[in-house]
């Protein structure tokens, strides 16, 4: 076999060798553009459509449903069934049908959806014809027909005819049910439904549909747009089942191919189902498909030589940014864009560099003021507890100037100021857990002063511990929630302080055999005061190490509170504040 590049000129041969793949890559396209949207549109448009069925399925079974729980509240009306039953004289009669007719029309007045109530008895009371309330002749129900409907039912829906009204003849949909009185048949009540309510739901708004509901046995009872025609319903769709979904099924000589969707809700007798014509859907497809071709066609054309020379040149800057886009970290090793680019890629990437410098020193200015900010936060919750600290102290003064004599005047005073002297540490943030119990001990025995024998307390840490730092006035505040709120109305108080290490958290509990945590809130509440110092340290745990460390309290069996305080060990008082990483 001849070589064609050794028969055929090159032009003529790139020609007709490119001409031909390019029609066969672009009928590819076409096809697969086609193929791919419809069925996406297949899929979309079913999707759309089930949801909005079993949407609309939803709210009408909502109002046949409450249709049919109006209609058993009929049947057990006692001035209904007093008159139903019949033992009264015509003046009972009268008032009874006053009554019932009175309770109907409420009915049907404040139930828009309800056209009239017909019902049907032994010796009914005449009414106009036109009247949406009528007492009806028993015997007239087999004409009606409905002696197809409630022959093996209790209550049962009939299809959708018309009623006489005021204004005309109106189309509806009617819901009967037998009138038991004592196990006894007496009558059947008819509520009849507006279709122009139950076909506006249907609807859904929407304008050119084709939608119609139809009970478990596929008879149909509302219809909005096109019948159905030459279309057993039954062949596929299994009424039976309690699922929803959609079929595609094939045209033939009377109709064309169409999407059929329907709607079946659990515990309901209704299926609703919507029926789209094929060509409808896959039109927008269709029209992908011819604009693909004629473009596809025309850029061949007129690009086929420039696209592979012009696609690399700028493909490759292109690529070159995203590449350091995609890599690049605030403070990492980033990948440095070309400089002799002097056009609009030159441009591009000049702005590129500008923005990563921007976003850089943004974020470190962020950075530095939240920390800033989170710095002035902890000295501000550190500064608050001193005025509150005051306040207590002083208070505990008033008491003692009235109620004991100078010397423990003095004794108190000494230890305020050595209580002081520890609380301000110099600015400090951060003592060592030696230092914060010298100060809850000076704290304690000024109250010891005040209750005398009946306030004892104990401490339990090592000694190995002491030197560990903590944040200063973590301790005193719980001590004097136990003696203020906790022991307020007893005589005899105990609190214990242990202090142990687990691995790299240090675990602080402080117990009490006070009142408790409900008690003391009770009586906080009618005090209107207490809980300020416990939330100050809450905070300031917080604000220092973050969500993994702070403080429970919780009720103990035996009576009393715990409070259980996790910190993080440490061995030197932090050099920066917070010392958790910011988030």
């Amino acid at each position: 076999m001849t070589n064609p590049f050794k028969k055929f000129r090159i032009e003529s041969l790139f020609f007709r060798s490119f001409s031909v793949l390019i029609i066969v890559v672009l009928a590819c396209i076409v096809w697969a553009s086609y193929s791919i949207s419809s069925k996406a549109m297949v899929k979309t448009t079913s999707h759309y459509q089930q949801r909005l069925l079993d949407e609309l399925n939803n709210e009408i079974s909502a109002k046949l449903v409450m249709i049919e729980q109006i209609s058993l509240s009929i049947t057990r009306d006692n001035d209904l069934n007093r008159l139903l039953w019949g033992n009264q004289d015509e003046f009972d009669r009268h008032k009874r049908v006053d009554a019932v007719t009175n309770t109907l029309a409420n009915l049907t007045y404040s139930i828009p959806i309800i056209q009239g109530i017909d019902l049907y008895m032994d010796r009914p009371f005449l009414r106009e014809e036109k009247s949406y309330i009528q007492f009806r002749d028993i015997n007239e129900l087999n004409q009606q027909g409905w002696d197809q409907y409630l022959e093996k039912n209790d209550f049962a829906w009939a299809t959708e005819h018309n009623v006489p009204s005021f204004t005309g003849d109106v189309p509806v949909l009617s819901f009967g049910r037998k009138i038991l009185v004592n196990d006894t048949f007496m009558g059947v009540v008819i509520i009849h439904v507006k279709s122009k309510e139950i076909r506006t739901l249907l609807s859904g708004n929407s304008i050119g549909i084709n939608r119609i509901m139809v009970d478990s046995s596929g008879q149909e009872f509302v219809r909005v747009g096109e019948k159905f025609e030459q279309l057993e319903l039954n062949n596929w769709i299994n009424m039976k089942t309690q699922q929803s979904g959609f079929v595609h099924i094939p045209g033939n000589s009377g109709m064309e191919d169409s999407l059929l969707v329907y709607s079946k809700m659990a515990d309901s007798n209704w299926t609703l189902i919507e029926m789209t014509p094929w060509s409808q859907i896959t039109a927008s497809s269709v029209r992908l498909a011819e604009v693909i071709t004629i473009i596809g066609v025309a850029a061949i054309l007129l690009f086929l030589l420039l696209t592979h020379y012009l696609s690399r040149q700028f493909i490759k800057p292109i690529k070159k940014l995203v590449a350091a886009m995609s890599t690049y970290t605030i403070g990492g090793k980033n990948v440095e864009l070309p400089l002799d680019y002097h056009n609009e890629f030159g441009y591009l990437f000049a702005g590129y560099r500008k923005q990563n410098e921007r976003i850089e020193k943004l974020y470190m200015s962020l950075k530095k003021r939240y920390e800033q900010q989170r710095k002035a936060e902890i000295e501000a919750l550190q500064a608050n507890i001193n005025p509150h600290f005051l306040y207590n102290m002083l208070d505990q003064l008033n008491w003692m100037a009235i109620e004991a004599g100078q010397d423990e005047l003095s004794r108190i005073l000494e230890l305020m100021g050595r209580m002081f002297r520890i609380g301000l540490s110099n600015g400090d943030s951060f003592i060592t857990i030696e230092k914060e119990l010298e100060q809850m001990h000076c704290y304690m025995e000024i109250q010891q002063l005040r209750w005398g024998e009946g306030l004892h307390y104990s401490v339990d840490v090592p000694d190995d511990l002491l030197h560990l730092y903590i944040p200063k006035l973590t301790l005193q505040p719980f001590l004097e929630n136990s003696i203020i709120h906790g022991f307020n109305s007893k005589l005899t108080g105990n609190s214990n302080i242990r202090i142990a290490r687990y691995e790299n958290s240090l675990h602080i509990t402080v117990t009490d055999d006070g009142i408790g945590l409900q008690q003391v809130a009770e009586n906080k509440k009618k005090r209107h005061t207490g809980g300020y110092g416990v939330r100050n340290v809450r905070e300031r745990i917080a604000g220092y190490f973050g969500k993994h460390y702070g403080v429970k309290l919780v009720n103990r069996v035996e009576g009393g509170t715990q409070v259980e305080i996790t910190l993080p060990v440490l061995i030197h008082p932090p050099a920066n504040e917070p010392i958790h990483d910011p988030e």
